[in-house]
C-alpha cells in the first residue's frame, strides 16, 4: 500500500517537475505516457489469463478512438498552437483515461488510482504543450471514462470472488475466501 501511495504522490508531482521542461518535451512525454494505462490493463489481463477482460478493454478502446476521431473530423476546432483543426476532443486524454477506467472498473481502485494519476498528467500535458484547451481534454477524458464504464464488468463480480472475516466460537478468527472457477 505504501508503494502505491508513493507512486501516486510521485505521479502527481510530475507536473511540478515538467514546468521546468520545454513544451516540446512535455508533448513528447504525453505521446508516450498516453499508452501506459492501456498497456498496464492489457498486461494485467494477460497475466491473470483474463481473456474476457482483454476483449472488454479492446471494445472500450475502439469505442473511444472511434468517438474521438468522429468528433475531431466533425467539429474542426483549431488547436491552441494553430497547428491544425483537430483539437476537439483530445484523443491522448481519451486513450489514457479509457485505460485508467478499464483498470479501475475491472480490477478496482488499487490498479485504477495510479493509472488515473498518469492519465491526469497526460491531460495536463496536452494543455501545457498547447495542443488542447481544458474543454478538449475534459471531453476526451469523459469519452474514455464512459467507454471504460460501459464496456467493462468487474472481475471480482464475474468470478464470484468474496472475502469475508470469520470468527469461531473458540475465539479464533480468520478470513474466508471463495472464487468460482
Amino acid at each position: 500500500m505504501k508503494k502505491i501511495i508513493a507512486f501516486i504522490v510521485a505521479t502527481l508531482m510530475l507536473p511540478l517537475c515538467a514546468v521546468a521542461q520545454s513544451r516540446k518535451a512535455v508533448d513528447v512525454s504525453t505521446d508516450i505516457l498516453m499508452f501506459l494505462p492501456s498497456a498496464a490493463g492489457g498486461i494485467n489481463s494477460l497475466v491473470k489469463g483474463d481473456y474476457k477482460g482483454i476483449v472488454q478493454h479492446l471494445e472500450a478502446g475502439v469505442a473511444t478512438v472511434a468517438t474521438t476521431y468522429l468528433l475531431k473530423y466533425t467539429v474542426n476546432k483549431r488547436r491552441p498552437d494553430g497547428s491544425d483543426n483537430r483539437s476537439f476532443p483530445s484523443n491522448h486524454a481519451g486513450i489514457a483515461f479509457v485505460g485508467a477506467s478499464f483498470l479501475q472498473q475491472r480490477y478496482g481502485w488499487k490498479c485504477g488510482a495510479p493509472a488515473y494519476a498518469v492519465a491526469a498528467y497526460v491531460g495536463w500535458g496536452r494543455i501545457y504543450s498547447e495542443k488542447h484547451d481544458f474543454w478538449d481534454v475534459l471531453a476526451g477524458a469523459a469519452i474514455g471514462v464512459a467507454s471504460g464504464v460501459l464496456f467493462t464488468s468487474p472481475y471480482a463480480r464475474e468470478h464470484n470472488i468474496s472475502l469475508a472475516p470469520i470468527a469461531l466460537p473458540d475465539g479464533a478468527c480468520g478470513v474466508h475466501f471463495s472464487m468460482r472457477l
